[in-house]
């Protein structure tokens, strides 16, 4: 892509203290966007905008829980008012809580879905309501999951929501499209993170074996994905969702 293809953006991304919404939030402000950068530790997203902003980003966090509606509406306010306006929002907190579903209760059940499912759908109604003011057009992007398209054993809540999200995206054409807004999804694979390594010292290993093009993703490579569908590029893709996991869905081995 061009260099300082968003110089005139201003992006909202939640979830972005590290991993594939800290890339994503990188690669768009070395891209020349201003982006407001949200993560529910807020020691995280300050070392995170930090990073940034030393690698010449303009880069500024905020803390807070997406699962409150309330916040997105802040986080919203806070982008315009330290940059003028919002033309970029980027759903990509979520979390994962495996469990057998026969004893899945109903606090893990309700945390995933106001996370996964409540923090996207408010944030996009916040920005797309702020894009709407401004008469401008705009991109929202959802962070769904290859496990929203393949069962994977222990993730029935949680691919139940990212299921949802591609859904979402798809119905908010409607409403969205006169205002110029485009809402998509993007849906990753096993991607090599901080927490995906920590949590299984293996996870390079398998997923390597078991992806077609011999290695999980980085998250660059999910966030290149990204750019492209909050990009001027991606003018006239709507309702669409992009699954980057290196042909894994095509065959579907399990770990």
């Amino acid at each position: 892509m061009p260099d300082k293809l968003y110089a005139s953006q201003v992006a909202a991304i939640t979830g972005a203290g590290q991993g594939i919404g800290f890339e994503i939030a990188r690669q768009l402000a070395l891209q020349g966007a201003s982006v407001l950068l949200n993560d529910v530790d807020g020691k995280q997203a300050q070392r995170a905008a930090s990073q940034i902003r030393s690698e010449g980003g303009v880069c500024l966090p905020i803390q807070g829980d997406v699962a409150d509606p309330s916040f997105l509406q802040e986080m919203v306010e806070e982008a315009v008012r330290q940059f003028g306006k919002l033309t970029i929002a980027i759903a990509n907190a979520g979390i994962t809580l495996f469990g057998d579903f026969f004893e899945y209760t109903k606090e893990a059940l309700e945390r995933v879905t106001s996370v996964n499912l409540g923090g996207s759908f408010f944030l996009a109604q916040a920005a797309a309501r702020q894009m709407r003011k401004q008469g401008t057009a705009g991109r929202i992007l959802f962070m769904s999951s290859v496990t929203g398209h393949q069962a994977h054993q222990y993730l029935a809540a949680y691919g139940m929501t990212k299921a949802a999200l591609e859904m979402l995206a798809k119905s908010l054409v409607i409403e969205l499209s006169p205002y110029k807004i485009t809402v998509n999804a993007i849906a990753p694979g096993a991607t090599l993170t901080q927490r995906t390594v920590e949590e299984d010292t293996q996870y390079a290993e398998v997923w390597s074996k078991i992806t077609p093009m011999g290695k999980p993703a980085t998250p660059a490579d999910i966030a290149h994905a990204a750019l492209f569908l909050v990009s001027p590029l991606s003018d006239h893709i709507t309702g669409q969702s992009l699954i980057v996991d290196g042909g894994w869905s095509s065959i579907s081995p399990q770990p």
